[in-house]
């Protein structure tokens, strides 16, 4: 297994793996570890398949249900279709799936959920041959340049979630009846610590709309503030995906946002994963 990095303030590409077999109980340690380290995992020239994907994302715990089909049908499935291709194999048009476009914003996956996700696990099949990049920067890397004064000012302090709030930004129609039924606005804390490492970072993104005790307009500029230092544009890794990619983030600790692509021209089809977080996240001082 060789580990090199990608980026100055985070990230490593792993080699010498092969994610379609049974990964053994030492490399899978080396694997865990590295995650709660680097906080993202390139993994390149992968043969996945969704039985394969849905195994190794099962060793590092409990998987949440995609978000978008449980909460609009009840349907209840652990893999997430990202791009424009639909179950047939055939090319759906961005229009159709409007709500997408909110990934383009810097966002924490499931920190809309009460316990919210632990890892992405993201397995690239088709891609566009131009754009449809994805951005990732880290928060860990951001709570340490801050000064003492925003320091104190956000230790302690709690952050309202809501993902009607952010897809809404999109448009209106961009959330189903479903989702507004049974999607609520949830708690978190707004500095969060690494179990593993001990390192704190920032937990903001476009799904927070307020802050406990803080003023709404106060709140709204703190949390531009604090996004624009995490995805300073020297701090961001801008992934250029290829077929066989398998990326895994931190979503306790990173940020991360799409990029748009021409969806009439290219195809571009990537299946998730995601692995539930232990705890909610303003239950205990250290969570995961």
């Amino acid at each position: 297994m060789i580990i090199e990095s990608i980026h100055a303030e985070f990230g490593v590409r792993i080699s010498g793996v092969d994610l379609s077999r049974p990964l053994d109980d030492e490399e899978f340690a080396r694997i865990d570890l590295a995650i709660n380290q680097y906080s993202l995992l390139l993994f390149e020239y992968q043969q996945m398949n969704d039985d394969r994907h849905l195994e190794f994302s099962h060793r590092f715990g409990q998987l949440e249900e995609e978000h978008v089909s449980y909460y609009s049908s009840g349907e209840v499935t652990y893999i997430g279709h990202i791009g424009n291709i639909d179950a047939d194999g055939n090319m759906i048009s961005a229009r159709q799936i409007k709500s997408s476009t909110g990934n383009e914003m810097w966002h924490s996956d499931s920190s809309f959920r009460e316990i919210p996700a632990m890892y992405s696990i993201l397995c690239a099949y088709e891609v566009p041959a131009e754009a449809g990049e994805t951005e990732f920067a880290s928060a860990r890397a951001a709570y340490q340049r801050l000064d003492q004064a925003i320091r104190d000012r956000i230790d302690g302090r709690v952050g309202i979630h809501d993902y009607i709030y952010s897809r809404t930004k999109v448009g209106e129609d961009a959330v189903t009846q479903g989702q507004r039924t049974y999607m609520h606005p949830v708690r978190q804390r707004l500095v969060r610590q690494n179990p593993v490492t001990g390192e704190k970072n920032v937990f903001v993104g476009s799904h927070v709309k307020q802050i406990e005790g803080m003023a709404d307009d106060e709140a709204k500029a703190l949390i531009e503030q604090l996004i624009k230092e995490i995805a300073r544009p020297q701090s961001v890794y801008r992934h250029r995906w290829r077929a066989g990619d398998v990326v895994i983030w931190d979503n306790r600790c990173t940020l991360h946002r799409g990029c748009g692509y021409d969806d009439e021209k290219y195809r571009r089809r990537m299946h998730q994963t995601r692995v539930r977080g232990i705890c909610p996240s303003i239950a205990e001082p250290l969570d995961s």
